[in-house]
């Protein structure tokens, strides 16, 4: 399999559109070990802001320590979605995992229908868990409550802003996106919170 043939396969797994919720996610990362379990992370969420802040946290992290960071979506190479200390993954990496993950689903059953985002995430988790990251950044994809990244149990939770977007999604009240945003939040892991709309913050709090 070359990069291009790894890239073709993920691509691929557009013609699912989104599916939300955690049972595919689960289901991919149980194949492979569950690689989330063994990282320390950080999971940011938010309408606005949140691919700054996820890059600004790894890179001030990263002058101490061993820092993976998952944002999406990706401006020109698919690699620039997963780092470690700003180096992007290396192309023969990527086509190493998606096989790897890909034989496992064939050989051992996976979901019928997963998504890329779910296939890009676990192959994310298990790269960062194998490179032993003392940190991943990982920012959420859309919403918080039914995303792929919601499977971990973070270090932190951060909720930068809650504005109206993705309402076809997430809902038509500052309220209701306000509530999957805060799907995030963990019992007894801190949250750091931007928000200001007293709306949204009743939710939040």
């Amino acid at each position: 399999m070359s990069y291009k043939d790894s890239l073709d396969y993920l691509y691929s797994l557009e013609r699912f559109g989104m599916i939300f919720g955690l049972d595919n996610i689960s289901r991919l990362l149980s194949l492979l070990g569950d690689p989330h379990r063994r990282l320390r992370t950080v999971h940011i969420t938010g309408s606005n802001g949140k691919g700054s802040v996820s890059a600004m946290m790894a890179e001030i992290l990263s002058r101490r320590w061993r820092v993976g960071l998952y944002t999406s979506p990706h401006l020109h190479s698919f690699t620039e979605r997963v780092k470690i200390n700003d180096r992007e993954i290396e192309e023969g990496e990527v086509v190493r995992l998606v096989e790897l993950l890909r034989r496992k689903v064939e050989k051992e059953g996976g979901p019928e229908h997963f998504t890329f985002f779910d296939f890009t995430t676990a192959i994310t988790f298990q790269y960062f868990a194998e490179k032993e990251v003392d940190l991943a950044v990982i920012e959420v994809g859309l919403g918080g409550r039914l995303d792929s990244t919601n499977v971990i149990t973070p270090q932190v939770s951060v909720i930068t802003t809650v504005s109206k977007e993705h309402t076809q999604v997430l809902g038509s009240s500052l309220s209701e996106i306000a509530r999957e945003k805060a799907g995030i939040i963990k019992e007894e892991v801190p949250v750091v919170c931007g928000v200001r709309e007293e709306e949204a913050l009743k939710v939040i709090e």
